[in-house]
């Protein structure tokens, strides 16, 4: 039996005609559901609704802040999760690649601790840090830690071993093998693997707001539950997505831009 080739990706402008009517059908579902009054309005408002609510939280403090000053908070506590994510966890994925005892002594204590659910962590990181910042901080580095790490792992590990001899029997020390030979055949592992990272991290951290802080979306959100302010969820719902689609979308480009440098593609 024999395949034809592959057929050509379509378009750009054909896949932004059929996301736009993706957004589109969703809309307008979502608008004659509302308008029909299938739902009670208090638990599922008109998209207009919505829209006025985003607005005016832009401007009137909710719970203590604006939408963006809530979105800064939670943005504060992915920055700080993210930068030790790649800090620890890249370097010591490296190191665990490359060295077998360190592979040996580290595997079965990583792998214990990250399958433990972020969930499980809130009462700790409270207890610990409290609801400012230190609390959902913990939780999101331990969801974005294990991406991190893992694939600069297998990076290191897919590295072509007769670079690492040949730069060993050209004198290079290891601090400089793990720069030189691991770190730039890792890169692509490393990339796909802070996307994940960003992604889960992003998700933990809104749900660790949720029970363990006093600002942030999810905190927002949390406090218009209880104040049954759906349109104020939903608008909380709308940033969250948002912000997420545009932090993958800078890795993705990101990521792009690495892979031309490299003459190849994701």
């Amino acid at each position: 039996m024999t395949f034809g080739p592959l057929s050509a990706p379509p378009p750009r402008w054909k896949l932004g005609v059929l996301s736009l009517a993706g957004f589109v059908t969703f809309f307008g579902a979502w608008y004659l559901t509302a308008h029909a009054a299938l739902v009670p309005a208090a638990f599922l408002p008109s998209p207009e609704v919505v829209l006025k609510e985003l607005v005016r939280i832009t401007h009137e403090p909710f719970v203590g802040y604006t939408i963006q000053q809530h979105l800064a908070s939670s943005l504060s506590r992915f920055a700080l999760g993210f930068g030790i994510a790649v800090v620890v966890g890249v370097p010591l994925g490296l190191m665990m690649g490359w060295s077998e005892w360190l592979d040996s002594a580290l595997t079965p204590l990583f792998n214990a601790l990250r399958f433990v659910a972020p969930v499980a962590w809130v009462p700790f990181a409270a207890l610990w840090f409290g609801t400012g910042f230190g609390g959902p901080g913990l939780i999101i580095l331990h969801r974005r830690l294990s991406p991190a790490l893992i694939n600069a792992y297998r990076g290191a590990k897919l590295v072509d071993r007769r670079l690492v001899e040949a730069a060993q029997t050209l004198g290079a020390r290891t601090p400089h093998i793990i720069r030189h030979v691991l770190l730039p055949g890792s890169v692509p592992s490393i990339i796909a693997g802070l996307r994940v990272s960003a992604g889960l991290g992003w998700q933990s951290l809104i749900g660790a707001e949720l029970i363990v802080a006093s600002s942030g979306i999810g905190y927002l959100i949390v406090k218009g539950q209880t104040g049954i302010r759906t349109a104020t969820v939903i608008s909380g719902m709308i940033a969250i997505g948002m912000v997420g689609f545009i932090i993958d979308a800078l890795l993705r480009r990101l990521e792009v831009r690495i892979y031309s440098k490299r003459g190849g593609r994701p």
